[in-house]
């Protein structure tokens, strides 16, 4: 669900992005791009997903998408650099609204942690990335892993403090939506999270892809397939199925973000409840002497497992009740 969910935030967040650089381009205001039929929303969506997702995600190995995600990397960087940049020397045009110091209520902490959560899930790909280095071992894949969440740290932390300090609470969910359409160095920004979009999408979709093949095989007993015919049929299967589906939920859901507040919740279970389980059962496997060691680690898998659940039905919750509260009533 996480992944299917994930993929879906990629596709949505596509076509927000798409209109504002042809706009940068032509020089054109936000009230004329909305009037060409190129920049309809769900002709931009359809399009793009076809001629660019779709067939970076029917390859069977991962390691296809280290050309493309090299230079998403690059862009993460880029867009990071122009939002620390414009708020150190801000435009004259942009003025920040309020900046507040401080949470409205203390729920508003863990509010946000579903978003870091689902920030810091790259977690969920380090299996098959692991799997596809030149020499799989736990030496180098500390080092990447180390580098990897740094890269995370810095683009995140750097982005979200000096988008806020730039705009405070009156910034948009996409940062770059705040500056001037006009702006090139935004719209280049613009441009690079298209591309992050784009080779993104088909990471993740590589997962939940291995995770629907071995809930195959393990339903018919069978061990990985042999029978290259039938493992590329079953392959375009699942992307063309898997596709569709994120393809149609992204054409009539507008608003990808009352979704993630309202399932958002998953991403703490992700980041806290099943490593904490999976470190439980791994020390309560052991044959040892129960060391202090030993009873720490089993403390911490709880702790984790405790946290994770308490954001779970803190934040599901509190969605479920802000929709119900901002629902319009029927007449």
């Amino acid at each position: 669900i996480t992944i299917l969910r994930y993929s879906l935030k990629k596709i949505v967040s596509f076509p927000v992005v798409l209109p504002t650089v042809i706009g940068a381009i032509n020089h054109e205001s936000e009230k004329m791009i909305s009037s060409h039929w190129y920049t309809d929303r769900k002709f931009t969506i359809t399009l793009t997903s076809v001629l660019i997702i779709l067939p970076l995600s029917i390859p069977k190995e991962i390691g296809f998408q280290k050309y493309a995600s090299t230079l998403s990397v690059i862009g993460t960087w880029y867009v990071t650099i122009i939002i620390i940049v414009k708020y150190i020397w801000p435009d004259k045009d942009v003025s920040p609204g309020i900046i507040p110091v401080s949470p409205a209520s203390w729920t508003d902490v863990f509010n946000a942690m579903p978003t870091i959560c689902f920030g810091f899930q790259c977690h969920v790909s380090s299996v098959p990335v692991f799997n596809s280095m030149k020499k799989p071992e736990i030496r180098p894949w500390w080092a990447v892993v180390t580098v990897s969440v740094i890269i995370c740290l810095f683009v995140y932390t750097g982005t979200g403090v000096c988008g806020f300090l730039s705009f405070g609470s009156s910034v948009s969910q996409d940062v770059l939506m705040s500056y001037p359409s006009d702006d090139i160095a935004v719209a280049i920004a613009r441009a690079f999270i298209i591309i992050c979009v784009v080779t993104s999408y088909p990471i993740l979709h590589f997962c939940g892809r291995a995770v629907l093949e071995g809930l195959w095989l393990r339903f018919k007993g069978e061990e990985v397939e042999t029978d290259v015919a039938r493992e590329r049929r079953r392959r375009i299967l699942q992307t063309v199925v898997w596709f569709c589906l994120t393809l149609i939920l992204a054409l009539f859901i507008p608003d990808i973000g009352r979704v993630i507040s309202l399932i958002g919740g998953l991403a703490a279970c992700f980041i806290f409840v099943f490593p904490g389980l999976c470190l439980i059962q791994a020390k309560l496997s052991e044959h040892d002497v129960r060391s202090t060691s030993w009873k720490g680690m089993v403390a911490y898998g709880v702790v984790m497992v405790t946290i994770g659940a308490f954001i779970f039905g803190q934040t599901t919750t509190k969605a479920i009740y802000q929709d119900i509260i901002n629902h319009p009533s029927s007449p």
